[in-house]
């Protein structure tokens, strides 16, 4: 099987001052592709340090792709690099300066004299098109692919698919390869691996693959054979094998988030919904009406963050919350029960916890949640604790409320 290394230039990725998504969106579209990221190196904006990068990353893969620097400032060293790295000089493009000059004149500019560099590539190698000023460069040696990408993700996200995509069809050589996902939600990654057994043994085929994203396990099944059909049938057959073994646990196939498969369910069933929320602070409303169509059956929303809206605007009883406390059991169910009974909906949810990071005791620490989901069937309350940072608390609440309708709504 084909496998790829990236390597990521420049100081503002070291530094933190900037994110590396590119990385994280190419390894995505490698692997839908059949073509696993083995390794990922980030390096600083000098020629030693690019093709140190370019050495480290090509011992590894077959292909190659580098991000950034091929802007036309004097950091911008990959070219550069890469044709140090190859063992040849530079060359100017004339019909990519002309393209350049271009550029600038359709949009009024005055082109300056850094911008030639960019016009300049390695002996030997290919220009890729760009919506931008810089061409990406693609090159062949020893048997393996390199190409250099811009580090502007629209502009290198664009590059990949019009013209990186293709190359790497071409370049496994007739070697047929399906790539399917399922989505889990309710157990952890080492749950669901023991679940699995050997079926996730490196070196099968199909070869499976986990990864982990806010609670939300993916399992990617890919399959590799001498023609696509046989590729389908391989990859259909390991599907259904882990849909039998991970049953309810796996709650959609590719892209299809938990909000999205609770949303076709109540639209479907001709149920709507409405939640009152404290921790989550209306998280828990984004992602149901994040889906086009909410409307259909997503109703009302309380955001209830203080006891005093609890009681003003969803008629929690004072002496439940002091009682018991506004995170409880009792003031959850208590809000679930009147968000139904005000909104008049077939489901409604009461989400009260503590996101930290301060406000916890030893009694209630940071992340305990307890949620309340009302229905005709009655109420039914968890106590759920999770760990993480704010954010992370907030989010996966959310997720698990989306889990118990889903379940709920499994009929």
């Amino acid at each position: 099987m084909i496998k790829a290394s990236i390597v990521s230039v420049g100081n503002e990725i070291l530094s933190g001052q900037t994110v590396d998504t590119n990385a994280a969106h190419l390894s995505t579209e490698l692997l839908s592709i059949g073509v696993p990221v083995v390794s990922s190196y980030a390096v600083r904006d000098e020629i030693d340090a690019i093709v140190r990068g370019l050495d480290l990353a090509s011992a590894d893969a077959e292909v190659v792709l580098a991000t950034g620097g091929l802007g036309p400032t004097d950091d911008d060293l990959t070219r550069q690099a890469l044709a140090r790295f190859l063992g040849v000089e530079l060359e100017l493009q004339d019909e990519l300066l002309e393209i350049i000059e271009k550029f600038f004149v359709s949009r009024d500019r005055q082109m300056a004299e850094k911008n030639k560099i960019q016009a300049y590539i390695p002996a030997g190698a290919k220009a890729l098109a760009n919506i931008g000023t810089a061409p990406g460069i693609m090159a062949e040696s020893k048997g393996k692919l390199f190409f250099a990408l811009p580090g502007v993700p629209m502009e290198m996200k664009r590059m990949f698919e019009e013209s990186v995509r293709p190359e790497l069809e071409r370049f496994a050589g007739g070697q047929a390869v399906v790539v399917k996902k399922l989505k889990c939600f309710g157990a952890g990654e080492s749950t669901i691996a023991e679940m699995l057994g050997t079926m996730m043994q490196r070196g099968r085929n199909p070869l499976i693959n986990c990864t982990v994203s806010s609670g939300i396990i993916t399992l990617h099944i890919i399959a590799t054979a001498e023609d696509k059909e046989k590729a389908e049938q391989m990859a259909e057959k390991d599907k259904k094998l882990l849909q039998s073994t991970l049953g309810e646990l796996i709650y959609g196939v590719g892209d299809q988030s938990l909000a999205q498969i609770v949303g076709e369910k109540l639209a479907q069933q001709g149920k709507t919904i409405a939640v009152a929320e404290s921790c989550t602070g209306g998280l828990l409303a984004k992602l149901l009406t994040d889906i086009p169509g909410s409307s259909k059956y997503f109703t009302y929303g309380w955001i209830t963050y203080s006891n005093q809206a609890k009681i003003s605007e969803l008629g929690v009883p004072a002496d439940m919350i002091q009682e018991y406390g506004a995170v409880s059991e009792q003031v959850a169910e208590s809000m679930a029960l009147a968000a139904r009974k005000k909104a008049g909906t077939d489901y409604a949810i009461g989400i009260t916890g503590i996101a930290g990071p301060t406000g916890g005791t030893e009694q209630k620490p940071v992340g305990l949640v307890y949620i309340g989901v009302d229905s005709d069937n009655g109420c039914d309350t968890r106590r759920c604790l999770f760990f993480g940072d704010r954010q992370f608390i907030r989010l996966r609440a959310a997720q698990t409320v989306l889990n118990i309708l889903r379940l709920k709504l499994n009929i």
